[in-house]
Formats: C-alpha cells, sequence, structure tokens
C-alpha cells in the first residue's frame, strides 16, 4: 500500500506545480490596463475602438483564440467584433443608472480573454456625463401663509431642485417669475449645489391682494440649458384692519301700522373688509335707542334684520328713530354706525261686526216662501267710509234664501224658495260683511241651516216589471230573486216594508205560493211548482214606507215556470196490462211493407223534453221488420218464408229529447197463422184503458175525505156567522198521469185490433186513429179531434155498439181534461 501512494503522490504534486507557474504568467500578461473614454447614450452599433490594433493582436487570432469580453460588475453594454477586432455599443448606456453617486467619474470595467493560450487584457471604459436630464423639483406647487402684516426683508426658505446631471450640467441657477411684492437669494452650497430663498419686497395687502401666484424656474448648465419649474402660491393672512361700513348713514322707510309681529322692516347690510373673525358682525342698538322702540321693534345681531316686534298703532306715535352700530370679531374690534328713521302708515284697521240674534238651527222642508231664519246687525268702530259696511249673502244666486233691510245696520234672513231635504239636507250660510275703507275689511259669519225631512217620496223599485225564471221542481223556500226599492226620505220616513199584493188565481191565493221577507224584500217560494200543470204567475208586491201618512208603491212581478224534463214517456199504444207483452196475431202471407202496429208514446213535458222517438231494442229477426223513428210504425219489411219461426219478440223504447233523456219500453210477441178469423160485418174494436190502479184509487178516495172535511168546516163556520151558505162546486182532483194504465178487455187470439193515435203537440191537442182489420179486410176508422187543454187522462166507458161474434169487449177512448 505504501509503494502505491508513493507512486501516486509525485505525479499530482508536478501537475500543481504547473498550475501555479501557468497563473502568474497569466496576471503578468493582465496588468497592462487601456482605457476609453465614450459619452453616455451613444446608439447601439457605434464605434468604441480597435481592440486587436491597440492591443497588438492578429485580427485572425480573435476567431482562432476565441476571444471574448467579460464585463465586471455591471451589463453587458459592449460587444467584438471578431471580424474586424472593433469593440461596438451592444446597448444604450445611461451614466445615471451606472454610477448612482454624483461623482465628475465613472467607469466600466471589463476584460478581453483570449484562449491557446489564454491572455486577459484589462480595460476601463470611461463614460462622460451629457446634459440629458433637466432640472426637477421635489415639489411641484409649494404653499405660504404670509401675513399682512409682515414687514419687507422677511426670507421664506424654498423647496431647491435637483438634476441627475454633473458638472456643468447641473443645476447652475433659478428665476422668479415677476412680482413687485417677492424676489429671490441663491445661495451655493459646500457641495456647490445651488439653494434659493423667497424674499419679501414690499408690504402685503389682502383687501387688495389675497393670494399670490409665482413660477420658479431652475436652469442647468448643459449646452443647450434645460430647465425645471414650481409653483408658489402665497395666501395672504388677514389682520383686522378695516372698520365695518353701512351702505349709507340715515335710513327711512313707513311701516303700516298693525302689522303681524314678526313683520319684516329692513335688513341692515354693513360690509368689512377683513376675513374670518375680523369680518363677523354683531348689529346692536346703542344707548340713543329709546326703550319703547325696542319694544316695538327687534334686531337681529347677526343678521341685522328687524322686525317688528309689538303693536304699532299710528294713534299712539308717527314715527320711531333707532340708532344701531355694527362690530366686527376682531382682537381690537372696530365699529361703525347708522341711524334708521321709521314713519308709521295709519290704515283702516277695524273690521266690521255681525251680529246674529233670532236664529233657527232647523226648519222643515215644507216651510213655506218667506220664513224668518235669522235676524242680522252690523256695525264698524271706524269713521268715514272706513265705517260705511255693507251686508251680502254669499252664493246667493243659488240659495233659496234672501236678506231683507228691515232698518239702520238690521237685515232679515228669508226663505226665497220651496226647500228639498232630498236635494240638499243641510246649508252653510255665509253673511259677509265688508267696509268701504282703502283697502276694504270684511268679516264673514256662516249660519249652519239643517232641513228636517218630511214624508213627501214614495218609494221607488229600480225597474217597474220585474220577469222571474224558475225551474219547476224547485225545492220549497228557494230564493227568487230580491226586490228592494229606495225612499230617499229620512229615518221611519225611510224605513220600508214589502208585502204581497193579495190576489186569487184558481182558488189559490199568492200568499200560499210566494213569500217575501218584509225588511228587504227577498221573494221566496212557498212550493214546488210543476210546469205541466201551471206556467206562470203574474202579481203585484207593494214597498210601504213607514211614514205619516205612509206612501207606497208597487211592482209587476211575472214569474214563468221553466219545464224540466221529469216525466217519463208513456206508451198508450198498443196497450197492454203492467209488466205484460203485447201479443199481434197476423197471417204469414202478409206483404212487404204491412204494417203490423204503430207504437204510440206521450210525454206531458213540453217542447224538445216532449219529443218522443222509438227504437228497436230487441228484435229477433233484423231483416223481417222495421220500425219507423218518428211514428212509431213496424212494418214488414219482407214476406215471411217457411223458414221464419212462427213467433217474433220486438222490444220498442220510445226516448224523449231531455237532458237527461227519458224512456219507456213495450214488449210486442207477433204471432204469424195461416188463416185469420174474419169477422161478419164490419165492427169497430177500441180499446179501454183504465188509469184507476189501486194507488190511484187511495189518492182519489183521501181526496174526497179531505174535501169533504174542508167544506163541511167551511159550511160550520158559515152557519157560525149567521150567514147564508154559499154553494161551492168541489173539483175532483186530477188523476194521476203517471199511474199504469190497465186494461179491462181481452183481444181475440183469432183477431187482432190495432190504436194508431199519433201526439202532434203537448199543448195542442190529441190525434188518434183506431184501425180495424178484420179477415174479410173490412177496416172501420175513428178519428176524434180534442181541444186543447193543461192535461190529460184516460176513462173507460161502456161500448155502445154490440161485441163482434168472436169476443165480448168493451171500447177505451182518450179524452182531454179542460
Amino acid at each position: 500500500m505504501h509503494t502505491m501512494m508513493a507512486h501516486v503522490i509525485p505525479p499530482l504534486r508536478t501537475r500543481f506545480i504547473a498550475a501555479v507557474f501557468t497563473f502568474i504568467a497569466l496576471w503578468g500578461c493582465a496588468l497592462s490596463i487601456t482605457r476609453y473614454s465614450i459619452p453616455e447614450e451613444m446608439e447601439e452599433g457605434s464605434f468604441v475602438a480597435n481592440l486587436a490594433t491597440d492591443l497588438g493582436l492578429d485580427v485572425r487570432s480573435l476567431v482562432q483564440r476565441s476571444a471574448k469580453l467579460d464585463v465586471i460588475h455591471s451589463k453587458n453594454y459592449l460587444d467584438i467584433n471578431k471580424e474586424t477586432g472593433e469593440l461596438l455599443i451592444r446597448e444604450k448606456i445611461d451614466r445615471e443608472s451606472i454610477c448612482m453617486t454624483k461623482t465628475t467619474s465613472c467607469f466600466l470595467k471589463m476584460d478581453v480573454i483570449l484562449e491557446n493560450p489564454i491572455r486577459i487584457f484589462n480595460i476601463e471604459l470611461e463614460i462622460m456625463d451629457i446634459n440629458d436630464n433637466a432640472p426637477v423639483f421635489r415639489r411641484r406647487t409649494m404653499h405660504l401663509d404670509i401675513s399682512e402684516a409682515t414687514p419687507p426683508g422677511e426670507r421664506f426658505s424654498l423647496t431647491n431642485a435637483v438634476d441627475a446631471d454633473v458638472g456643468a450640467n447641473s443645476i447652475k441657477t433659478y428665476y422668479l417669475s415677476e412680482s413687485k411684492y417677492f424676489n429671490i437669494d441663491i445661495q451655493t452650497g459646500s457641495d456647490g449645489s445651488k439653494y434659493v430663498d423667497l424674499v419679501l419686497n414690499g408690504h402685503l395687502d389682502r383687501e387688495e391682494h389675497a393670494v399670490h401666484n409665482l413660477i420658479l424656474t431652475a436652469v442647468d448648465g448643459g449646452v443647450p440649458p434645460r430647465s425645471g419649474t414650481a409653483s408658489i402660491v402665497i395666501n395672504v393672512l388677514d389682520i383686522n384692519d378695516n372698520a365695518p361700513l353701512f351702505s349709507q348713514p340715515v335710513f327711512s322707510l313707513n311701516v303700516s301700522e298693525n302689522s303681524a309681529a314678526g313683520t319684516v322692516v329692513m335688513t341692515l347690510n354693513a360690509t368689512d373688509l377683513d376675513e374670518g373673525t375680523n369680518a363677523q358682525l354683531i348689529y346692536s342698538y346703542t344707548l340713543y335707542t329709546s326703550e319703547k322702540t325696542q319694544e316695538l321693534f327687534s334686531l337681529d345681531p347677526n343678521s341685522g334684520e328687524i322686525k317688528v316686534k309689538g303693536v304699532i298703532d299710528y294713534e299712539e306715535s308717527q314715527s320711531f328713530e333707532m340708532h344701531i352700530q355694527a362690530q366686527d370679531g376682531g382682537a381690537n374690534p372696530k365699529s361703525g354706525h347708522c341711524k334708521v328713521t321709521v314713519f308709521v302708515t295709519d290704515l283702516n284697521d277695524n273690521y266690521p261686526e255681525v251680529t246674529i240674534k233670532s236664529v233657527k238651527s232647523a226648519l222643515t222642508e215644507d216651510v213655506s216662501v218667506g220664513t224668518l231664519i235669522a235676524v242680522v246687525s252690523v256695525s264698524d268702530r271706524d269713521s268715514g267710509d272706513n265705517g260705511k259696511v255693507e251686508l251680502t249673502l254669499n252664493g246667493q244666486e243659488y240659495l233659496p234664501f234672501l236678506l231683507n233691510k228691515s232698518s239702520d245696520g238690521y237685515f232679515e234672513l228669508l226663505v226665497s224658495k220651496p226647500l228639498d231635504r232630498e236635494i240638499i239636507s243641510k246649508y252653510d250660510i255665509t253673511l259677509r260683511v265688508t267696509d268701504k275703507g282703502s283697502p276694504p275689511l270684511s268679516e264673514n259669519e256662516t249660519i249652519t241651516l239643517e232641513i228636517l225631512d218630511v214624508n213627501d217620496n214614495a218609494p221607488a223599485f229600480s225597474q217597474s216589471f220585474y220577469t222571474i225564471h224558475v225551474v219547476e221542481n224547485n225545492q220549497p223556500g228557494a230564493l227568487l230573486t230580491s226586490l228592494s226599492a229606495f225612499d230617499p226620505d229620512l229615518n221611519e220616513n225611510q224605513y220600508l216594508v214589502y208585502f204581497i199584493m193579495e190576489k186569487v188565481i184558481v182558488n189559490t191565493s199568492m200568499s200560499m205560493l210566494f213569500s217575501i221577507n218584509p225588511e228587504n224584500g227577498d221573494l221566496y217560494a212557498l212550493k214546488t211548482f210543476d210546469y205541466e200543470r201551471e206556467r206562470e204567475f203574474l202579481f203585484h208586491i207593494e214597498a210601504r214606507d213607514s211614514g205619516v201618512p205612509p206612501l207606497s208603491s208597487n211592482v209587476t212581478v211575472h214569474i214563468i215556470i221553466l219545464d224540466q224534463n221529469d216525466n217519463t214517456p208513456l206508451i198508450v199504444s198498443p196497450w197492454r196490462a203492467q209488466g205484460s207483452v203485447v201479443e199481434e196475431v197476423i197471417p204469414r202471407s202478409t206483404d212487404k211493407g204491412h204494417l203490423i202496429t204503430k207504437v204510440i208514446a206521450i210525454d206531458a213535458d213540453s217542447e224538445q223534453n216532449a219529443r218522443v222517438t222509438y227504437q228497436l231494442l230487441q228484435i229477433s229477426d233484423t231483416t223481417l221488420f222495421s220500425l219507423d223513428q218518428y211514428n212509431g210504425e213496424i212494418r214488414t219489411t219482407r214476406m215471411f218464408s217457411y223458414r221464419d219461426p212462427r213467433q217474433q219478440r220486438l222490444v220498442i223504447v220510445a226516448k224523449d229529447n231531455g237532458d237527461p233523456a227519458l224512456s219507456a219500453t213495450v214488449t210486442i210477441k207477433i204471432s204469424t197463422v195461416e188463416h185469420v178469423m174474419s169477422f161478419s160485418e164490419t165492427t169497430e174494436l177500441p180499446l179501454e184503458y183504465d188509469f184507476f190502479t189501486d194507488l190511484n184509487l187511495y189518492l182519489v178516495i183521501g181526496l174526497g175525505a179531505v174535501s169533504f172535511l174542508l167544506l163541511i168546516t167551511i159550511l160550520v163556520i158559515i152557519v157560525l156567522k149567521c150567514q147564508k151558505p154559499k154553494p161551492k162546486a168541489m173539483k175532483m182532483p186530477p188523476p194521476n198521469r203517471n199511474s199504469v194504465i190497465s186494461r179491462n178487455s181481452m183481444i181475440s187470439q183469432r183477431s187482432s185490433t190495432i190504436a194508431d193515435s199519433t201526439l202532434i203537440s203537448s199543448d195542442a191537442y190529441w190525434y188518434s186513429l183506431f184501425l180495424a182489420e178484420t179477415r174479410k179486410g173490412q177496416v172501420v176508422v175513428r178519428q176524434p179531434i180534442i181541444p186543447k187543454g193543461a192535461g190529460y187522462f184516460v176513462s173507460s166507458i161502456p161500448r155502445s155498439i154490440g161485441p163482434s161474434e168472436t169476443t165480448d169487449s168493451r171500447a177505451s177512448t182518450l179524452e182531454y181534461s179542460k
């Protein structure tokens, strides 16, 4: 191991010794320094020097030896052109940014380094200053406050200007703009810098010139010279050297007597040329002003405003004198004086007076024209024209009153036109009395007159005729409408009572059908109305006030009952017992289009609710029969064949056109036979209808019992009153049109009788056609024409014609109740 170290140490020591000798050689080569001088702000690419020539180098060696420029402690402002060996400006050089301190010399140090072998050349580049900076004041505006009492010769220091340049390019002198009050004194410091003082030359007067604006200019010594400016603003401070001054020493003015307190007489305005507290003035009375004057007039110490303070009466004093001073607020206050003379002007200062006697505060509206309301007297304490007065009534052309002069200074207030409380219920009568002074004075007096009501207006309805529509089947007690009348009178003359004027229709009083609330006129229905029984009502309602005597008026009320689809169509032909099937027998040889039967249904409603149409609900063979939906005729659509069953079943529905629609059905069983039994003669086979089922019978018995009891009661009352009894016809109650019709006769299976009836109109007449078809083909037609009526019923009567040879039956007819 020691052997290896012995071999390594000698090579290391040899290298260290070689490096030391190389550094010593290079240091010796770099001891020589080359200096150049250039001005600052040279353009880029400007020529500085030829380094190859100055350093004795071959231009070609600059490239070969990799020449480079190393600037010490600064940016690289320079560069070497290796092709020509020239030193060039790479970037503009600002001397003030390189040399911050204000020294006359400024150097930029750099090294030129060559390799192979290494060689270093020291270069110093001196940057010479040029006049590229103008003087600048640290404060562009300087403010100075100088009292106007400052003596001439006083000095004031000013902020000096600075210049980044050095030497001759630095600040050389200062200039001040022209002024007769100020100049400057320039001082030079130990470092050569210039300082300036402002010197006061004369006496300042703030009232003449309050602010002085000067311009201070600093100029350097460069060529051409540069300059900078600053403003000097001098505020002259005030001293109390001026006394207050009034615009004139004596003021004269007029004031009317009885001027209201607070009335401005005049405003004094003294002026002081000073400012601040030296110009703040205080006004006051001097000792020469009497106490009486000070009691009548007030003086505002700040504004100098003179106002009326007491009552000024011309009869007591015709003029006043005030001696007033204005004093400023300076340390040594100064004052000014003036005299104010006030002359009092006489006025018409006494108002006329109105006195009302024997006044009435209320009158009824029916008083006669000429009625006395009040006695009025007028007076005025003034004399001459100021004491002459005139009394007028404001708005007399619109009022039903007038003034009548009864004697000197006295007037009567009378009613001149008829009064109507409903037009005007209260009057505010204004009496105006005016004197003839200049200007005239006037006084008003108001009399409030209330007009009392009398019952002179009858109630009035908003309409003379009321039409009210009521849908049938209404609830008893339903509100129909509200009938209200208006009465412009007051109190009990205005309180209205409503009632129905009694009227009997078909032994029925209106008060049993309708009721009216006597207080508010609400009209109610007391029963449920049926359009099929009663269509309309016409009666009168009276409104009566509570006056003495009472007044009333009436209005006509027309109640129209509107139809409701509440009746189911009733099938009257072909007739069948309740729940039974209608059987019809026809020969199988019947031709196409043969009328088998005709379904007739009636509906007690009206218009669309009574319009009945017919439909096939069920049919055993749709190809064999047809039904006319309007007249209910059932006809064959083809001839019978041997395949057709001998019995056919049809279900017919009769439906009205109401909303919702109501309907009834009938089932018809049609049997076909080879031959039909014939009658020996043409006979009429009417059907018999019977409305009297068990329910109807009970109803008739009940109604008869009630009617009998009512008749007995009436007879008893008549006997008790010893009056001659009056005969009273009993009216049988109408039968129930919704009861089921029962059949009392039987129809033979070998013959058929077809009732053919068509309802033309519910409120026109019945049209009935009875067609009897016999085996011989003989036909008997019966066609009665029925007059109009309010309803119908079916009754059974015995047949007058004897029965046929095949059956014994009774005829039935359809009758109309009148």
